[in-house]
């Protein structure tokens, strides 16, 4: 065998690390110096940023996201259920209502929940309770059953396939003790299943904040739709554009963290995937 001990070390060049990495620096330094340079009044973005009607909006983006996401959460653990059922009636309603929420956009069903007076003029228990329909389905009603309601089909996929990532043997293991089937999705099967759940339910709860701005066009008062009204008026699009991103960026920034240290919790006893 020949000896290699003798032989010199010789340092691999990275030259196209390092070439890509003065490429990427000159790029985002391009872009910031346009932003800090360009035609933008930052004395505005500043005024504006804790303006009382950006913080409303702010605080009517979170909410609407907490609740459609509840909602959504709430429909999708049961209609996935109901996926598993082996109750062909039950199981063929749960995959015609993802069917149907996943195959129309959620602009246009926004627009259906907020013009359903026009298809139910009252609502209620004839004789006995008459509303009109114009009077309950506010803007803030529309979002949220459109939000909650679409996201409910897309949540009773994850929580599906969390379900299905459960070992067989731990059904079989909480049948052969009499445990009743709800009671061992709750005590056994879904805590295990939570693990696969958290990341993506984590993904659709940042992405349930910014869809939020989706409901401006049927005049929620979100980031979005009062940053619109306020550029109407004193033009200034770009600056108000600016604080709109600032305030997103902040909520998702700390939605992460929060999915990271749910992440982890979860992720207890699991063997490490992180690279050393």
């Amino acid at each position: 065998m020949e000896d290699i001990s003798r032989l010199e070390h010789v340092r691999r060049k990275h030259v196209g690390r390092y070439i890509s990495a003065v490429a990427v620096v000159a790029a985002v330094s391009w872009i910031v110096m346009s932003f800090v340079h360009g035609q933008i009044d930052w004395a505005v973005v500043g005024r504006y940023l804790t303006a009382r009607t950006i913080v409303l909006g702010l605080g009517n983006t979170v909410l609407m996201a907490a609740l459609a996401m509840l909602m959504g959460v709430v429909i999708g653990v049961t209609v996935a259920i109901m996926r598993l059922s082996a109750n062909p009636v039950v199981n063929w309603a749960a995959a015609s209502y993802v069917w149907f929420f996943r195959g129309t956009p959620l602009l246009l069903q926004l627009l259906l929940w907020f013009n359903l007076a026009l298809v139910f003029p009252e609502l209620g228990i004839p004789g006995l309770l008459d509303v009109r329909t114009v009077d309950v389905m506010t803007p803030f009603v529309a979002a949220l059953l459109g939000l909650g309601i679409n996201q409910g089909a897309y949540t009773s996929e994850v929580v599906r396939a969390g379900l299905l990532s459960v070992d067989q043997g731990q059904y079989e293991a909480a049948s052969a003790i009499g445990m009743p089937r709800l009671q061992a999705l709750r005590r056994i099967i879904l805590p295990q299943a939570m693990r696969v759940i958290v990341p993506p339910i984590g993904n659709e709860l940042i992405g349930m904040v910014k869809l939020t701005s989706l409901a401006s066009v049927i005049q929620f008062s979100e980031v979005v739709h009062n940053v619109e009204n306020i550029y109407y008026v004193n033009n200034y699009v770009i600056e108000l554009l600016i604080v709109a991103a600032f305030w997103y960026l902040t909520v998702v920034t700390v939605l992460t963290f929060l999915q990271t240290r749910l992440e982890r919790h979860y992720a207890r006893g699991a063997r490490d995937m992180n690279p050393r």
